[in-house]
């Protein structure tokens, strides 16, 4: 069962999302929302096959064309972040209630460490006010590799899709 704070977030992205999609005369489906709730129940980093399949393997009727687009809607209003973490491929998560953070990649295996340290937000401030422009929103990605080789190798050798570490709860 889901944790109560969680519904709570999940209950108030979902009024946000429905003024979004009623100010611009978007329609207001079931499917878009359940999209929404999927996202938002899910941890870390996905990509839009795994909202899909998810919701293939429980049972929802939703095509993957609907998934791409309400990404692309939730991205436009705030709700979710896309991230492009070395590849081809976009990476997603939620950005409505949560801390913000940046990251660092592994070029080897891809592992993804989450980060937070107040000092980059000073540092954004200070740039703000130098440079008199207002920041809407950043992104800080630090490419690299991973200092424990073994456990490097043995994650590029599964094949595993990008994993998160760093912010578990």
């Amino acid at each position: 069962m889901a944790h109560p704070a969680q519904e709570e977030t999940v209950q108030l992205v979902k009024d946000i999302f429905r003024t979004y999609l009623k100010e611009r005369n978007q329609r207001q489906t079931p499917e878009r929302f359940m999209v929404l709730e999927e996202i938002y129940r899910a941890e870390g980093h996905f990509d839009a096959d795994d909202i899909f399949f998810n919701m293939k393997n429980a049972g929802t009727r939703v095509s993957r064309a609907t998934v791409y687009n309400t990404l692309d809607l939730l991205i436009e209003c705030g709700l979710v972040q896309r991230q492009q973490f070395g590849k081809n491929q976009y990476y997603y998560e939620r950005s409505y209630a949560y801390q913000q953070h940046d990251h660092m990649i592994c070029k080897e295996c891809g592992v993804v460490i989450e980060f937070c340290d107040p000092r980059i937000l000073e540092i954004q401030r200070l740039m703000e006010q130098i440079h008199n422009f207002e920041v809407e929103a950043h992104s800080l990605h630090l490419f690299g590799r991973c200092s424990d080789k073994e456990a490097c190798a043995k994650r590029k050798e599964s094949g595993d899709k990008i994993k998160t570490l760093g912010t578990e709860k």
